[in-house]
């Protein structure tokens, strides 16, 4: 039996999940396990509302907007339904041999396993580190949200599985021009028989390379520095508003040392999921799938106020199709481009004349496969490290 939310007559939450398993007299051992399991999750679930705010103030989680005082499970769901990435102990170290590609199970399981800590798995810990030598990181050495965001771009063009497009501002400034040509563009990163395949990872039709088909979907990545050594109050208003497009992933930043994923607001408030929490590694199974249970968080969310954020963040948009950017644009431009307003960053049609040209990423050509360590990215790829310090 699974933990999840229930809706019935009663209401939504979870009383109906856990009715079923104590509605009748137990007769297994399994039945005790399960019954167990749910005790554990209505304790963890009772102490995650009592943890938030009684208050009249909307929450915005990545588009979603809840009312706390009327829809406390349902927000608590939606949270527990995200993917939580943390720290992990007793993987294989990250110069040691790894094992061998297995075949990959059904889409959830085989997004997960790309993110495993493993050499083989294409966004590991192990690739991250490896990748992160070409940005002028040392193994070891942290990472800013702009490194995150080079990074991620130049481990999707390894990633032969989907069509992703990673699309990483420069100087403050998206070109709607750059994003539409690259997206309209077969990827670069598959294989012969990915292209000619009907279904690919986040479900773009391909049709045959050479031409242009289709709209790749897109993850935006805006890297911003907000302020100079803390976050300028008057970008508060605006950053608040990302959360709330549908096409929201969040931000990337933290406070120094300490690199959180924030995923909505309360009120002045940031609400974050906390990777700083040590778990032990886990691996696929057998038959392909992966024990998820430690990659959801069942907690309550935490917390921090705006102002104490570090003024280096990167926001984060998925636009699965072409009409989604068109709109992200449209909220952009009435929610974020204010007349007379600071402005977080700009939004611009063409490509600046100033500019070099733009030329869409490409895999550059390596001795290994995208499920396989990337060795050697020093000269790949050209540092992209600087950010512009926005007007005061």
């Amino acid at each position: 039996m699974e933990w999840r939310p229930w809706s019935g007559a009663g209401g939504d939450g979870w009383v109906g999940e856990r009715a079923q398993a104590s509605g009748d007299t137990l007769r297994s051992p399994g039945e005790k396990r399960v019954f167990s399991r749910c005790e554990r999750h209505i304790a963890i679930l009772s102490d995650s509302l009592e943890e938030l705010p009684e208050t009249d103030e909307p929450v915005w989680i990545l588009g979603k907007q809840y009312d706390v005082q009327a829809e406390k499970s349902k927000l608590l769901s939606d949270i527990s339904a995200r993917l939580w990435f943390t720290y992990r102990r007793k993987f294989s170290p990250i110069d040691w041999c790894w094992e061998k590609h297995q075949e990959q199970p059904e889409e959830y399981h085989r997004i997960l396993k790309c993110f495993l800590d493993r050499k083989d798995c294409c966004y590991s810990i192990h690739q991250m580190a490896q990748m992160g030598v070409g940005e002028g990181k040392s193994i070891g050495e942290w990472f800013g949200p702009n490194t995150v965001a080079q990074v991620l771009k130049k481990l999707a063009l390894f990633d032969e599985w989907n069509s992703l497009a990673v699309y990483v501002s420069m100087d403050n400034t998206v070109v709607i021009e750059d994003i539409k040509k690259m997206c309209h563009m077969c990827p670069p990163n598959l294989t012969h028989d990915s292209l000619s395949s009907s279904w690919n990872g986040l479900g773009w039709n391909t049709s045959c390379p050479g031409h242009t088909s289709g709209w790749r979907p897109l993850l935006l990545i805006v890297p911003l520095r907000l302020g100079i050594n803390q976050i300028n109050p008057v970008y508060v208003d605006a950053f608040k508003e990302c959360f709330k497009m549908p096409q929201s992933l969040g931000a990337l930043g933290g406070k120094p040392n300490s690199a959180y994923y924030f995923i909505g607001f309360l009120g002045d408030e940031l609400i974050y999921l906390d990777p700083h929490t040590t778990q032990t590694f886990v691996d696929s199974e057998e038959n392909g799938t992966v024990d998820d249970q430690s990659f959801h968080c069942q907690q309550s969310p935490h917390r921090m106020k705006i102002l104490n954020l570090d003024p280096s963040v990167a926001l984060g948009f998925f636009c699965k199709e072409e009409e989604d950017f068109d709109n992200w644009c449209g909220l952009v431009q009435k929610e974020i481009l204010k007349p007379q307003s600071l402005q977080m960053f700009e939004l611009v049609q063409k490509h600046p004349a100033h500019w070099p040209p733009f030329i869409p990423p490409t895999k550059p050509e390596v001795t290994t496969t995208g499920a396989e360590l990337i060795e050697s990215t020093n000269n790949l790829f050209e540092l992209e490290e600087d950010f512009e310090i926005l007007s005061m």
